[in-house]
């Protein structure tokens, strides 16, 4: 009788731990603070869990703490809950060392035990719509003009939208499961002729695909086979024509399209504007490539790697990569002021028939100025580095100076200063 006695104590023990484990970890509208004894068992227990890696000096996380309590509540509400949940990376260092934590702060969405990185909006009302994306169904269904509406509303600007109009889910099923984490998906079963003109389409089914931070939109008949309803829907990930900056310049990281990169002189000029709507044209006729532009007046040093200055005639058009090199058309290497449509035109026959002179970006290859888009704040480590390796230079040039104090004493500092500084090394924004 000792044994099941025995094996009833441990599972009643073992029972009451977990559910006290559970009752700490609790999607309650609350920002959970984890450490090394709750994280895991935090990343495990919730599908879905935003976490804040943050020190407590870093001014950027202590202006994200309180939009992140606001958000809490209203995603703990959703039919399924995201949490909000915080480390102290600058205490939990082995956390912060395992999940390649190095500035301030840096947030990571998990996705049923899977990490990505967040790069999303930070204000609490975004950050709220921003994420219900990855909790919404894979394709909604809608029945009425105003479901539509609604549906479009709710979606937001961060993501591109499909809408099938009288088309089955079943057929852009498994493209939604694909890029579930891209874009929107829905079809609309019933909708007016008001409808119709809305979006833009004359006949069904068609496939519409919306980019409402652009103002943009795209329209697709068919045919609806996985080939070219997949082309459709991957090169409508990206609006039409893709103005460059920091954060657009890393959607095209992975872009196998050339990109047929305009360089103009400022992009908010009208001359400007009106070519930027023929470039929209283009780019709606030649989808097999992708159609961008920077003005040197927005992003100077960009344009400089393409040898596009202020000195330069511009508008200036190439055809890049998406690494090192590039492409003139020859004869077309800027465009006039008159009939700039017929230039552009020109410009892509030229390409096409393989009247270019190939070129090379300037300074480091163009990927690891990507790349350093996204560890920009690797610099801030090199700095730190060389700068803790010439104090201790410094330091064992004085060591036969006298000195006020005890030799412990230094080596006491000097260490609490590298540990501490280990991963607290700058704002992840600055």
């Amino acid at each position: 009788m000792r044994l099941p006695m025995i094996i009833l104590l441990v599972l009643t023990i073992w029972k009451a731990g977990n559910g006290s484990r559970a009752n700490e970890l609790k999607a309650d509208g609350k920002v959970l603070e984890l450490d090394e004894s709750n994280f895991d068992s935090a990343i495990s227990s919730f599908d879905y869990i935003l976490v804040d890696f943050y020190a407590p000096w870093c001014g950027h996380c202590k202006r994200l703490s309180p939009q992140l309590d606001e958000a809490a509540p209203v995603l703990a509400g959703l039919n399924e809950p995201i949490v909000l949940a915080k480390v102290n990376a600058d205490k939990f260092t082995r956390l912060a060392s395992k999940h390649d934590i190095d500035g301030y702060p840096t947030l990571k969405f998990f996705m049923h035990g899977v990490p990505m990185e967040y790069n999303g909006p930070r204000k609490a009302d975004l950050l709220v719509q921003y994420l219900k994306k990855f909790v919404a169904p894979d394709v909604s269904i809608l029945s009425s003009d105003s479901a539509i509406n609604d549906f479009v509303e709710a979606a937001g600007t961060f993501f591109p939208i499909y809408i099938g109009f009288g088309l089955n889910e079943t057929v852009i099923y498994n493209l939604a499961v694909k890029y579930k984490k891209k874009a929107w998906f829905s079809v609309a079963k019933d909708f007016s002729d008001d409808a119709m003109v809305l979006y833009d389409f004359d006949k069904v089914p068609s496939l519409v695909a919306l980019h409402p931070s652009y103002k943009q939109q795209s329209v697709f008949y068919g045919p609806f086979e996985d080939s070219f309803l997949g082309d459709f829907v991957k090169q409508n990930l990206l609006p039409l024509v893709v103005p460059l900056n920091h954060e657009t310049l890393k959607l095209l990281k992975d872009e196998e399209r050339k990109i047929v990169l305009t360089i103009l002189n400022d992009e908010d000029e009208d001359q400007s504007q009106n070519l930027i709507k023929l470039l929209k044209a283009a780019a709606s006729a030649n989808p097999d490539l992708v159609f961008s532009y920077v003005g040197v007046e927005q992003w100077e040093d960009f344009a400089d790697k393409f040898e596009a200055n202020q000195k330069t005639k511009l508008p200036k058009m190439i055809v890049w990569n998406g690494n090192e090199e590039y492409f003139s058309v020859i004869g077309v290497e800027s465009l006039d002021a008159e009939d700039q449509g017929t230039q552009i035109s020109r410009f892509l026959e030229g390409y096409r028939e393989g009247r270019t002179e190939r070129k090379t970006v300037k300074g480091p290859s163009f990927m690891d100025f990507i790349h350093s888009l996204f560890g920009i704040r690797t610099v801030y480590i090199l700095v730190f580095i060389v700068a803790m390796m010439m104090l201790i230079q410094s330091i064992g040039k004085e060591d036969d100076m006298p000195r006020v104090g005890s030799q412990d004493a230094v080596d006491h500092a000097g260490s609490s200063e590298a540990e501490s500084s280990r991963y607290g090394l700058e704002k992840k924004e600055d």
